[in-house]
């Protein structure tokens, strides 16, 4: 889990975390779950610091002492997690909290936080400041004749040298926001009124940001310091954390969103008490929440998202009531009490999927199986307990394998694309569906101590023509999986170099070193890297990701995105290889796959389509400043625009439809945040993208269309590239054994 910087949290999010105030110079709010303010620690924060910095410090992989000289890397961390945009604090200020630099080792060890609160403090009240100004500039409006410019990205500016500096770069700010609502057609009453909510909105969520969040961003500080793979987690943290691993959560089955002062209905899922009732709809909007069949019900508009996520959690076969206001109804609307009895829900949005690809070359059509695996999920604490229908990737894979050879496709294509990684044994069992048996991975320890991993359990669930394709936000486990199957040479590996993770972390649940009898999880968790995982090759994806066999474009991110960009990542290294044998020879076919398919995207409309939209997402993601003058803006907007409409155009004459781009409204910033379109119209754009063709695993499917036209063509080609000399003729999916171990996957 990365925790982002404050900033982006306060700009960019719909209400996910929260302080409502009872000092009266920020303007506390009213109806609002309140936290005293100013923010402090609490015994429990003081002694999760220094149990995790006791575990950091001896048995973390590379283990380094908190000392001064790991003080100022966390000063660093933090202030950027806090400040990165350097929008809230002058020089003046940072000359002030210099002597900070060598004094937050001290602060962990003696259990003393009060310093790294005392900034965070600090941060709240200039963020509420700097909005509040910004508020105060919308009343006179803008003069947009003027020669300016804004720069957008201050990743590498200095610090505002004072007050005045601050204000000007805020005064830019804040015309940027309404030049781009002025561009969009709006008139300039409607212009102020929608950035004076949006500057309120903004000051209530920095108010509800309470001690637990400043906790975290500073214990994020320091477990990143460390490397960038070890995280601290608090209680909501770890909680979410523990859902998404499992892809299951027990509550009402309902996905929910802030919006202005309101939890909105999102989504509801499949099976869940929310739809099985027929009385909640998507859009309708949370008032109230009450406990039980008689317990009162509690006013939640304006709280933070995940305080009502926790009112409406709570264990299976438990009464929850909420209050409803209808979403098709105005605020005055009648208001509906729907009773609930919460239930284990399974989230299938993040589990496995398949699909089929029909692939059409000539007179000769193919059907292509696509396995689409967001995360190698596995619930443990299921597992463990001797659940026989316990959640696991490598289950649901195993079983739509079987589908999709009784479906009769001729080829499959895993999809590992921003698949970020998981649990350390589910990318051992995956690798296990397609091949026999054999080492998957090699893992050290801190001492140096190398343990095989692999597969076991003899038989493949899988036999045939296989493919994955990744990107760079291909991760971890995925990268485990993609690196075992390319050196097997089991299957090609399609798409964009990997992320370059090459470390395995462990949870480790500081209640349990706790001296406290509450039941509730006070502490949170640590997780730690303690390994470092290799190829079965002996190389390492750490920084070096996994090399594609056929590579397709970058998409450029690759500076800012990765392993590679981590000052702190651990350094590339190998190890002698396992021993293990290749069960094929994808080389003899390899030279002429990459032939048809440069041949074939050389003349593709699609793929010459994909590249120049590519090109342009390049041009404009280098852009780190932009003008304030209107006139220069009106050229650049109708500039955009008609570079979209060619697009558009392009795509239309390419497969019928526009989806992929919208309408012509849609191409062009329309100066909104996201929660301040309807609901309704954000719905049916998410629809409307997933219409859109996917031409990068098109042309995948496409490659294995010609394998398995190479391998019907020639049954001595077929003996090489097919895995074991092609025996596995016949294969049916099979389900791995339960592991006995009896700890927490490692999380790789």
């Amino acid at each position: 889990m990365k925790f982002r910087p404050a900033l982006v949290l306060l700009l960019a999010l719909t209400a996910t975390c929260a302080l409502a105030q009872s000092a009266a110079d920020l303007g506390a709010g009213t109806g609002r779950k309140a936290a005293s303010w100013p923010l402090t620690s609490t015994p429990s924060e003081a002694q999760a610091a220094q149990l995790s910095a006791r575990f950091l410090t001896r048995f973390h992989y590379d283990a380094q002492p908190l000392d001064d000289a790991m003080s100022a890397r966390i000063y660093k961390a933090y202030f950027k997690l806090l400040d990165g945009e350097k929008v809230f604090f002058t020089q003046a200020e940072m000359a002030k909290f210099a002597p900070l630099q060598t004094k937050l080792d001290d602060a962990i060890w003696n259990q003393d936080l009060s310093a790294p609160f005392s900034v965070f403090n600090l941060y709240v009240q200039r963020a509420v400041e700097r909005m509040t100004y910004a508020r105060g500039l919308l009343k006179q409006g803008f003069d947009f004749s003027a020669d300016e410019s804004y720069t957008f990205d201050r990743e590498h500016a200095d610090w505002p040298k004072d007050q005045a500096e601050l204000d000007d770069l805020w005064r830019k700010r804040t015309m940027n926001d309404w030049l781009r609502l002025k561009l969009a057609g709006k008139p300039d009453a409607e212009i102020r009124k929608t950035l004076d909510k949006r500057y309120a909105g903004y000051i209530e969520r920095v108010k509800q940001l309470d001690g637990e969040d400043a906790f975290q961003t500073f214990m994020t500080a320091y477990a990143e310091t460390t490397d960038p793979h070890t995280d601290y987690l608090g209680p909501r943290a770890a909680q979410n954390f523990d859902i998404a691993m499992k892809l299951s959560l027990e509550g009402i089955g309902a996905v929910l969103q802030a919006r202005d002062d309101y939890t909105q209905i999102r989504e509801l899922v499949p099976a869940g008490p929310a739809i099985k009732s027929g009385k909640i709809q998507v859009g309708d909007r949370i008032v109230g929440v009450g406990q039980g069949d008689s317990g009162p019900i509690t006013d939640v508009i304006g709280w933070r998202l995940d305080d009502v996520v926790n009112l409406i959690r709570g264990k299976k076969d438990t009464t929850v009531r909420l209050e409803v206001l209808p979403g098709d109804t105005g605020l005055d609307g009648k208001h509906e009490i729907v009773t609930l009895v919460r239930k284990k829900v399974s989230i299938e949005e993040q589990a496995a999927k398949k699909k089929i690809v029909d692939i059409k070359d000539g007179d000769v059509t193919r059907k292509i199986g696509v396995i689409e695996l967001p995360t190698f999920y596995s619930d443990f604490g299921a597992r463990s307990a001797g659940d026989k229908n316990f959640k696991s990737a490598t289950r649901d894979v195993a079983k739509l394998l079987g589908e999709l050879k009784t479906a009769g496709v001729q080829g499959v294509v895993v999809d590992l694309r921003n698949n970020g990684g998981g649990s350390l044994a589910e990318a051992n069992s995956l690798t296990g569906l397609f091949i026999d048996k054999g080492p998957v991975v090699q893992v050290r320890d801190s001492k140096g101590q190398v343990e095989e991993q692999g597969d076991d359990d003899a038989g493949m669930a899988w036999s045939g023509p296989l493919a994955v394709l990744v990107n760079r936000g291909t991760a971890s486990a995925s990268e485990i999986f993609s690196a075992a199957i390319q050196d097997y040479h089991r299957g090609l590996i399609v798409g964009e170099p990997t992320f370059g993770k090459g470390t395995v972390q462990n949870l480790v649940d500081l209640d349990r070193f706790s001296q406290s009898d509450s039941e509730q999880p006070q502490l949170g968790e640590l997780k730690m890297t303690i390994q470092e995982f290799f190829r079965i090759n002996g190389g390492s994806t750490q920084l070096k990701g996994v090399t594609p066999d056929i590579a397709f474009p970058k998409n450029g991110d690759d500076k800012d995105f990765g392993e590679s960009t981590y000052d702190n990542a651990l350094k590339w290294t190998q190890i002698a290889p396992a021993d293990y044998q290749p069960v094929a020879n994808l080389n003899a076919y390899l030279p002429q796959l990459l032939q048809l398919h440069g041949d074939r995207v050389a003349k593709s409309p699609a793929w010459k389509l994909m590249l120049d939209e590519l090109a342009q997402y390049k041009t404009m993601r280098d852009k780190t400043a932009i003008s304030l003058n209107l006139a220069t803006r009106e050229v650049e907007r109708k500039q955009q625009d008609a570079i979209q409409s060619g697009f558009r155009a392009r795509h239309k004459a390419i497969d019928g439809s526009d989806a992929t781009l919208g309408d012509e409204q849609s191409t062009l910033d329309d100066g909104l945040n996201a929660n301040e379109r309807s609901l309704k119209s954000e719905l049916k754009q998410e629809k409307e993208a997933k219409k859109a063709k996917d031409v990068q695993l098109n042309e995948t499917a496409h490659i294995l269309f010609d394998a398995i036209g190479m391998i019907k063509a020639d049954p001595k080609l077929a003996s090489e590239v097919l895995p074991y000399g092609g025996k596995f003729a016949s294969t049916a999916a099979v389900t791995p054994k339960a592991d006995s171990t009896a700890v927490p996957p490692a999380q790789p």
